[in-house]
């Protein structure tokens, strides 16, 4: 009776912690997404990236908010470590703002796929394989734009995003936005 009471007792408590850590699980497999949803309109100009989806080019200055763009890379660690802040982010806030993904400076076309997959990104992506948005963006990533309704840009955020706290914040201030 003691070595059942000792197994029952080590089983509700793994349930319970598996159940704890359950709760705040995001989907564990990405998809690649289209790009058909993200918002655009006005005058096609300038740079113009292809979708990872390989269906249509995004030109930036026709996007439209309320936005969020992260530029990132699959073999850049600090934007692996933002990711799973972000996942967690969008699952939240997905019926309020978007979310657009720029991926850069890939050695391997499959490779930011592959990435978004792995990672559990549920929203899409653009690819830029020969860095033409370095004009736009600046060298290095991660680096997370936020787009108003206008297509003006509020505020860029340089570096890795270290919470998701801190996001819930620069969306709150940037785009008025409150996720909770």
């Amino acid at each position: 009776m003691k070595k059942y009471s000792i197994v029952l007792l080590l089983v509700v408590a793994l349930g319970m912690t598996s159940c704890a850590k359950q709760s705040d699980r995001v989907p564990v497999l990405g998809a690649v997404v289209s790009c058909s949803l993200i918002s655009a309109s006005g005058n096609e100009q300038g740079v113009a990236l292809p979708c990872m989806d390989g269906k249509s080019l995004v030109h930036f200055s026709t996007l439209r908010g309320p936005l969020i763009v992260n530029v990132w890379g699959s073999w850049c660690a600090p934007c692996r470590d933002e990711i799973p802040i972000i996942r967690s982010f969008y699952a939240k806030a997905q019926n309020r703002l978007q979310i657009l993904g720029v991926n850069v400076e890939e050695g391997n076309s499959t490779d930011g796929s592959n990435f978004v997959i792995e990672h559990g990104m549920t929203w899409p992506s653009l690819v830029d394989p020969d860095g033409r948005s370095r004009a736009l963006f600046g060298m290095g990533v991660p680096v997370t734009w936020f787009i108003d309704e206008e297509g003006k840009v509020l505020f860029k955020k340089i570096g890795v995003l270290k919470s998701e706290a801190e996001l819930r914040a620069l969306t709150q201030k940037y785009l008025h936005i409150t996720v909770g």
